[in-house]
């Protein structure tokens, strides 16, 4: 779709940007509407996640048959795969959050992990599941439709869990449009020119028939090149209705609670464009 939307996103590390940075704790309350609202905050002092440098540059399909998966014209660049994911579990990180009927789910990975050869089911499609996102701007909470999107569900909880998306950045911020990010390159700085092109080292189907529309601001989709089968890690938040991708790109959940935090992400395009917003850490909740 033109060329850059919805596409690969970029994610970084923050091996090259780790300042000491407050950790907010907020504990959640269920409200009569349905969303989560914050009810209070503390602010210890903690570093920023590390992580090693994104090496997901080319990207090949869950049935092993590589595949090139880039959000414009230009071809990825091959990079060196990382280390897959280590088979046993870590004990979970502190949770900085609390959702009211949930549960945190323990990271399968103690450090940050980018490349694999596919995604494991980590998932129960009878379950619901929620995300924290945790930006330098404040938390924003996601209900992920298992239901509906169960595959990218499924491959999103997994990336998180292995703590991919840790400092990565919304590389991808337009007015009136989407806030997008969730590729491993932009955790370098120098490889700025190909942020928007990387992913997880394998590609999945899009699920574009589960009825699910990009109608209002605050829909989760997934980014994607020109083939329906290009998904991998990068994914999109509206920021005001976009009904034109609905049928082409997979929802697979919406905003709950700060898509104030959403909609004041840094501008990347057009007037007043400035640096990156990072994406610290992804935290995953299941219902009891």
């Amino acid at each position: 779709m033109f060329k850059r939307l919805p596409l690969v996103l970029i994610g970084l590390s923050l091996a090259a940007c780790a300042p000491m940075m407050p950790a907010v704790t907020r504990t959640y309350t269920l409200q009569p509407n349905g969303t989560l609202a914050a009810t209070a905050t503390s602010t210890p002092a903690v570093t920023a996640p590390t992580g090693t440098d994104a090496q997901a540059g080319t990207v090949a399909p869950a049935t092993t048959t590589p595949a090139s998966s880039t959000a414009t014209s230009t071809t990825p660049a091959t990079t060196t795969p990382a280390a897959t994911a280590p088979a046993t579990t870590a004990a979970p990180a502190a949770s900085t959050a609390t959702i009211p009927g949930f549960t945190a789910v323990p990271y399968l990975s103690a450090t940050r992990v980018t490349t694999f050869s596919g995604s494991q089911n980590v998932t129960d499609p009878a379950k619901t599941y929620r995300a924290v996102m945790k930006t330098a701007k404040g938390d924003v909470v996601l209900e992920l439709n298992a239901k509906a999107a169960p595959v990218a569900v499924n491959n999103f909880v997994f990336l998180a869990l292995n703590h991919f998306y840790d400092g990565t950045r919304f590389h991808r911020v337009i007015e009136g449009f989407v806030a997008q990010g969730g590729d491993p390159l932009s955790s370098d700085p120098v490889r700025q020119a190909q942020w928007g092109t990387g992913g997880p080292g394998y590609n999945f189907a899009a699920e574009v028939s589960n009825g699910l529309r990009f109608d209002r601001a605050g829909v989760l989709g997934m980014a994607r090149s020109a083939s329906l089968n290009s998904q991998g890690s990068q994914f999109y938040i509206t920021l005001a209705p976009a009904d034109f991708l609905s049928g082409q790109y997979t929802v697979f959940g919406q905003v709950l609670s700060g898509q104030d935090v959403v909609n004041s992400l840094t501008r990347t395009e057009g007037a007043g464009a400035g640096q990156p917003d990072v994406l610290n850490t992804v935290e995953i909740y299941v219902s009891q």
